[in-house]
């Protein structure tokens, strides 16, 4: 099973029979819708992976339409256009719109399976993106915390290493006591930062 779902809009039924069991025969989850209206409707209830709308409909809402709503709904929803030969140029400015391509009636079959191939490819590598994305941003705000985290341990180690030259310089004590006090502030510091790394 083909992991695309697919909307298959088209007003003449013979058409829209046909894609149907082919994308069927190919292992495709579709639907279908008889109108511009209906697709309208179906898009905004759920996301299609891909909509493949023929451009020319009647009944007020066309395949521009079925285009907008899809974007909206779901803008990583892949358009593919059916049009007649003399609205390829409308075709073409829907691709400006978002449409990812357009067929020409007669549909040959074998381009729209290889369009719709190309599709699971761009999706694929999309969410490879996506994935590596979301990893990179993990590792960076695990290497920012580790960093922070870091330079606070270094800056106790310096204060503690400063308290400890304070101590051994200090005339008022004896040198036994300044060595075990030194010593101590030291070791307390240590113990802090074992005790950090276990917990």
């Amino acid at each position: 099973m083909n992991k695309l779902s697919i909307l298959v809009v088209d007003d003449d039924p013979v058409t829209l029979n046909v894609i149907e069991k082919r994308l069927v025969k190919a292992g495709y989850e579709g639907e279908t819708a008889k109108s511009g209206n209906e697709a309208v409707e179906l898009v905004v209830r759920r996301c299609f992976d891909v909509v493949v709308t023929d451009l020319m409909m009647p009944g007020g809402m066309d395949g521009i339409d079925v285009l907008d709503a899809s974007k909206i709904k779901c803008n990583e929803t892949e358009v593919v256009l059916i049009t007649g030969h003399a609205t390829v140029d409308n075709a073409v400015e829907a691709m400006k719109k978002g449409a990812i391509d357009y067929l020409q009636k007669p549909v040959n079959f074998d381009e729209l399976m290889l369009r719709l191939q190309r599709i699971c490819v761009l999706k694929s590598l999309r969410k490879d993106a996506c994935d590596l994305r979301e990893a990179m941003d993990v590792t960076e705000n695990t290497a920012a915390q580790t960093i922070h985290e870091l330079e606070i341990m270094v800056s106790e180690l310096r204060d503690s290493c400063a308290t400890a030259a304070r101590i051994l310089a200090d005339q008022g004590l004896e040198v036994n006591e300044q060595v075990s006090k030194a010593l101590e502030v030291l070791s307390s510091r240590m113990s802090n930062l074992s005790g950090n790394k276990t917990s």
